[in-house]
């Protein structure tokens, strides 16, 4: 069959699922897992760091935030040079970024080092995070894109679940700095990025490289064959089609404000700053606050990774019902789920010999937060067009990170004042207007090409 007088999108949606979206799939759903793995330790280590310099909260909760603030940096630099240079230099870039970063929070020797440090290793998250769900986004199928994406995000609490137990395991033996070095290792992994992750066909399009793009799509075709072990493929059908704009490095920025996605940039960027101002609020001080109330270092990490394990059921749950209820209905189910529930944690929190409470009401809200994290990573690529994807995923990300970044400070100052109940009142007070926002301002994008979302008004 001739298939280059069809465009990139018409070509990639009418591929039966294989093997090969497979292998796409799990090389970066694992990229995505050792960042989350790097960004979560600190919510284990940050007990015994305190310690060891002698830190306030409030400097504890500084330190807490410098990630988020390299973050901010990363998703905000990462989305533009992404909709210019292209997807799979910046995604490796930022690997080998957070990789060495890693390493040098293990040479720290005070707070002001450490605390450099975690900026450089936020600046790598920052950028591979919307990264990694536009590439995703960009080469699965509209009818399987929400369920692979979700499943993606649920690297994430697999990530927070693997930090937790190796710091319990290695943090009595090895200490912080070595646990650091041991998370540098991943790194190496940007080789397999390079030799079988494919640049994004449609950004090759978009930008005005139609041989590349048709190169590409060409061994993406052959391979899926290879993979079904058959030669047919379905007939492409008609999409939208969308002009290439490759434009300068502000065109994207020009056009995620312009009159089409206006309303999208700010309903999105609303809720990514109060979703993530309560969730890292609340879990960067999940182990910390646990030793506030009594319990012991290993306890505490104990209990941390065992209500972090909500979030497993979490996220399968919504991968499956953003596909069958769509986006909007889910993102606000799990947001104000969450909230109800970390207003209840907090409460149980108070009554520190309540264990089997504690634990219960801590479950349920990993289930609905990771749940929110799974529905907001499928959600914020599919509301723009491909020359702008990365830019608008990037700044939403960067959005909310200022919240991750004033999340833990702002616990670190309330929590003097009003106590663990006061501190988690306010995180379900952010997920509620989060829900709000999301309900009174949000499409529905389920069943839906990216082409075709770019041309709803």
């Amino acid at each position: 069959m001739d298939t280059q007088g069809y465009s990139a999108a018409e070509r990639l949606e009418r591929l039966p699922i294989s093997g090969y979206h497979r292998v796409i799939f799990i090389i970066i759903a694992l990229a995505f897992f050792f960042d989350s793995m790097d960004l979560a330790m600190m919510t284990f280590l940050l007990g015994s760091i305190k310690a060891e310099f002698g830190l306030s909260t409030a400097q504890a909760g500084l330190l807490a935030s410098s990630s988020f603030f390299g973050m901010v940096l990363g998703a905000s630099l990462s989305g533009m040079l992404a909709d210019r240079f292209g997807r799979k230099p910046v995604f490796q870039w930022s690997i080998v970024l957070w990789g060495l970063a890693s390493y040098l929070c293990s040479t720290a020797q005070d707070l002001q080092a450490l605390t450099l440090f975690r900026i450089l290793l936020g600046v790598g998250m920052g950028m591979e995070f919307p990264i990694a769900q536009s590439m995703l986004s960009e080469l699965i199928p509209a009818r399987r894109r929400g369920r692979y994406i979700a499943l993606m995000d649920g690297f994430w609490p697999l990530g927070f679940v693997a930090a937790g137990v190796l710091s319990y395991f290695l943090l009595p033996v090895i200490g912080w700095r070595d646990i650091f070095l041991v998370l540098a290792i991943p790194a190496v992994f940007v080789l397999a990025i390079r030799f079988f992750i494919p640049e994004s066909p449609r950004w090759l399009e978009q930008a005005g490289r139609g041989d590349e793009a048709h190169a590409v799509l060409t061994r993406i075709e052959d391979k899926v064959r290879a993979s079904l072990g058959r030669q047919d493929l379905p007939e492409p059908i008609r999409l939208p089609r969308l002009a290439s704009a490759p434009g300068n490095f502000f065109s994207a920025l020009a056009q995620i404000w312009s009159p089409l996605y206006r309303q999208r940039t700010l309903m999105i960027w609303s809720v990514w700053f109060f979703a993530l101002l309560g969730f890292y609020g609340l879990t960067s001080w999940l182990s910390a606050l646990l030793q506030q109330s009594g319990f012991a270092v290993t306890q505490s990490v104990y209990y941390t990774v065992l209500i972090s394990l909500g979030g497993i059921p979490g996220f399968l749950m919504a991968a499956w019902l953003v596909e069958r209820w769509g986006r909007k209905p889910v993102c606000v189910i799990t947001l104000l789920g969450g909230g109800v529930m970390a207003f209840l944690y907090g409460q149980s929190a108070v009554f520190g010999g309540n264990v089997g409470l504690l634990i219960g009401t801590g479950l349920l809200m990993q289930f609905f937060l990771f749940g929110m994290w799974a529905v907001l990573y499928t959600y914020t690529p599919e509301l723009y067009p491909t020359s702008a994807r990365a830019t608008g995923s990037g700044f939403a990300s960067a959005v909310g990170r200022i919240g991750s970044l004033l999340g833990p400070l702002v616990t670190g100052l309330v929590f003097p004042i009003t106590g663990q109940g006061g501190v988690f009142a306010l995180g379900a007070l952010c997920f509620a207007v989060a829900a709000g926002v999301v309900w009174l301002f949000g499409m529905e994008t389920r069943g839906k090409t990216l082409e075709e979302l770019s041309e709803v008004k």
